[in-house]
């Protein structure tokens, strides 16, 4: 299965956070599922470090690569028809990092890891508990 980690599944599974409950944790462990993170959840990473409002550490700049590659997680790159579908979204989510990555869960068909029930209203397959 393809999985499609929200940010905050992402540093909850690497920081091995007690709010990441035991079925996505499994989902995420899982070897015959492939893990995606979005350049849109490494972009809030980086912008929330260089706003003191996280703190990992080090550097986005060393800290995600590393992860990344340890975890056998797969970077989901920003293309343009992700972007150009935010547009057609309705406004049931604000944080625009969350709007595309629901774009990118339509348009290529993925599941997200996700704790926040606002992606449900977008009817994508959001696995949480």
């Amino acid at each position: 299965m393809n999985l499609l980690l929200d940010t905050h599944s992402l540093l909850w599974f690497l920081n091995e956070d007690p709010q990441l409950v035991p079925k996505a944790k499994a989902l995420i462990e899982d070897s015959f599922n492939r893990k995606f993170v979005s350049m849109a959840s490494c972009w809030e990473i980086a912008i929330k470090i260089g706003l003191n409002k996280l703190d990992l550490g080090e550097p986005a700049a060393t800290f995600l690569p590393r992860e990344l590659l340890v975890n056998k997680f797969d970077l989901l790159h920003i293309d343009l028809v992700h972007a150009l579908h935010v547009e057609k979204l309705p406004r049931h989510h604000r944080d625009p990092f969350d709007r595309l990555l629901v774009s990118q869960s339509i348009i290529e068909k993925i599941a997200i890891i996700s704790s926040d029930e606002k992606f449900d209203a977008y009817g994508v397959v959001r696995l949480w508990k």
